[in-house]
């Protein structure tokens, strides 16, 4: 029985390194489709439908999904990666050019496009998961990012350790970036986002079940915060798919 579940456990486990090993190639390949900066966007939000899908226990040809993801999803992805991608490139540039001056203002500049950066960075985390798992209009999914990632601190301290540990680990074996890197870090953390985004809407649902169990006898309604509907999880958690 002990050997079965450990021969078991190891083929899983295996299994996932394959997994992950081949989606970092994909990534990397279909990145390089798009040039680089179109081909990024379309390439995280493929990966992240996947990830979730397997946290599903759903088994698809990675190839042919990733493939089909990747085109269907061009278009959003680009209109949600690309603003991203140029606040980082200004928060780097201001960077650069306020942390070399000495004096005092441009060091509090500095101070605050770290911190502007790292929140960029938890945000990040949350964005293509929150994309793969739910429906919302297109400009909403940065700003629910970013009150998901304020009100649940705890799991974006998390995911920002899951990617300062992959960023120290990529560069101390630049080895691991072709076969493990990005997809380790997409699996982990989408994975992780899954499993954050369901706990919050269950609790959120649970509330709402609460809330309708107070409901008095004569049928008059409970005040709902704005944006409130019976039996949904509102946008100041995560939104439901």
């Amino acid at each position: 029985m002990l050997a079965g579940n450990f021969s078991a456990r190891a083929y899983s486990f295996f299994d996932t390194l394959l997994w992950i090993a081949c989606l970092n190639l994909l990534w990397i390949l279909f990145t390089l489709l798009g040039l680089g900066v179109l081909g990024a966007g379309p390439a995280t939000a493929a990966a992240q439908i996947l990830v979730r899908r397997r946290a599903r226990g759903e088994a698809a040809p990675l190839l042919k999904s990733f493939t089909r993801e990747y085109f269907a999803n061009f278009v959003r992805a680009n209109a949600l990666a690309l603003p991203v991608m140029a606040v980082a490139v200004a928060l780097a540039l201001n960077w650069n050019y306020s942390s070399g001056a000495g004096d005092l203002m441009s060091q509090l500049i500095a101070a605050g496009t770290f911190v502007a950066a790292i929140f960029l960075a938890g945000v990040v985390c949350y964005l293509f998961p929150m994309y793969a798992r739910y429906e919302l209009p297109l400009g909403q999914y940065l700003m629910t990012s970013s009150r998901f990632a304020v009100r649940h601190l705890a799991g974006t301290v998390i995911l920002l350790f899951i990617t300062a540990a992959t960023v120290y680990a990529s560069r101390a074996l630049p080895g691991l970036i072709p076969f493990f890197s990005v997809g380790a870090w997409l699996y982990v953390t989408g994975w992780l986002c899954d499993r954050f985004f369901t706990a919050n809407d269950e609790s959120v649902a649970a509330t709402t079940v609460l809330q309708e169990a107070d409901l008095p006898a004569s049928g008059t309604a409970v005040a709902r915060p704005a944006g409130t509907a019976a039996g949904r999880p509102t946008q100041q958690g995560a939104p439901v798919g």
